[in-house]
């Protein structure tokens, strides 16, 4: 499985950024697709998952009603639509794949990784 992350960048606060997960190499409506992120010296932390029929989308508390996570199963792809950006937002981005939809919020349940981008929110 590969996943590759793109639609990062700079942006001030208040500003609005779409990521976008683009997955290969299995077939996508069979899994949940989550974002983390890791901001320098911190550990990953959830964002957001959505189920593999896009009925579940959950949120971390820090993102919910900013942060809009939804999949498009016909070009393989999952977004993260992020509003109302904060310098606290400011991380490297990653999407990755759960195939057994278990530990949702946590990243040891997650199979495969994407490389990340970078998103920096400055105020």
């Amino acid at each position: 499985v590969r996943l590759v992350e793109s639609g990062g960048g700079s942006v001030q606060a208040g500003g609005s950024l779409r990521l976008s997960c683009t997955v290969s190499g299995r077939t996508f409506s069979s899994y949940g697709v989550g974002w983390f992120r890791q901001a320098p010296g911190k550990e990953r932390e959830f964002v957001a998952v959505i189920s593999r029929g896009s009925t579940i989308p959950y949120y971390a508390d820090s993102v919910k009603g900013r942060f809009t996570i939804s999949r498009d199963n016909a070009k393989n792809a999952v977004y993260l639509q992020m509003n109302s950006l904060k310098p606290e937002d400011t991380a490297v981005y990653y999407c990755a794949v759960n195939l057994a939809w278990v530990r949702v919020v946590d990243a040891h349940g997650y199979d495969y990784w994407g490389q990340g981008t970078q998103v920096t929110v400055s105020s």
